[in-house]
């Protein structure tokens, strides 16, 4: 059997950045210090973080006075701000410098006099986070029968902005749509799209055309997770979402030539080494990856966890 590597795969920039943000606050600050949310949707990574004195809440009821308190790399509405403001709660913010963008697209296009079409999915933390950010006409679509259904005039000056883990491909029926239906449409170069959702995508693809099986390393929480399973199902693949070894099931790769591995952007390098060992226990198996970009992106962290 051989089992293939998807590259790039698992964390990407962002999270780096969240998980560090939250392990810099323990060493500063000391146990506990509170994060709102999980800070990444990955079940491993929370727990990590919990056994280093970490505690995450939903709400900032549940924050004691005075305690450090860390918000998610999805990203907070304002009205969480300000409630942490109003309580002066010390606040750490881990969001993802990539989402901060969508944040700022979204209120320079309100600015400029548009109704701001936000593609995502309902409910989501980075969905509910952004909706609480920007002030001004915006409407939350997740496909394209929900562009029909928009009570906004045909001539009226509208823009897009897209949640993260959405990637070109994810978006492109949406925004054709727009353009379909809208005179005057205005959104973000492709190079604003999240680089990691689109490589990891890519990358999920070109594994796809080769694999007999896809594994994805991940949460069932975890939205760009989930898109790289549906990639696999879509080229025709049996395909499976798994968050760590022990959730493999032998029969999916019995008698399997080619098995296909890829991990979301929240889903550490460890566990997919652990998915990758209990394969070749099942199965002598060699071992490679696919040729693909190396990621050389980094984000700064908040000035007061530098040094």
């Amino acid at each position: 059997m051989k089992i293939i590597l998807a590259q790039p795969r698992g964390f990407c920039a962002g999270v780096v950045r969240a998980i560090d943000i939250v392990d810099r606050a323990l060493v500063k600050y000391g146990a506990p210090v509170y994060v709102r949310h999980e800070i990444v949707h990955n079940r491993h990574v929370v727990e990590s973080l919990k056994a280093k004195g970490a505690r995450f809440v939903e709400d900032l009821d549940e924050v004691p006075e005075g305690a450090v308190t860390i918000f998610s790399a999805h990203g907070v509405s304002r009205k969480v701000e300000n409630e942490a403001t109003s309580r002066s709660l010390p606040t750490i913010d881990a969001t993802c410098p990539l989402v901060t963008k969508v944040h700022n697209q979204g209120r320079r296009y309100i600015a400029q006099g548009r109704a701001v079409i936000f593609i995502g999915h309902a409910g989501h933390p980075e969905v509910e986070g952004t909706l609480g950010q920007i002030d001004g006409e915006l409407h939350l679509v997740e496909n394209e029968d929900d562009v029909e259904r928009l009570s906004i005039p045909v001539d009226a000056p509208i823009a897009y902005i897209t949640q993260t883990t959405l990637s070109v491909d994810d978006t492109r029926g949406v925004i054709a749509a727009l353009h379909r239906r809208f005179t005057d449409v205005a959104g973000p170069e492709i190079r604003d799209i999240c680089y990691a959702t689109q490589n990891r995508q890519t990358a999920a693809r070109e594994l796809s055309r080769i694999a007999d099986v896809l594994i994805v390393v991940g949460a069932r929480n975890s939205s760009n997770s989930n898109r790289l399973r549906e990639i696999g199902e879509e080229a025709g693949l049996p395909s499976y979402l798994v968050a760590n070894s022990s959730e493999i099931d032998t029969e999916w790769v019995r008698n399997v030539r080619i098995v296909g591995v890829t991990a979301g952007a929240s889903a550490p390098e460890i566990v997919v080494d652990d998915v990758v060992q209990t394969l070749m226990q099942i199965a002598p198996s060699e071992v490679s990856a696919l040729d693909g970009p190396i990621e050389t992106v980094s984000f700064r962290l908040p000035a007061e966890l530098m040094g």
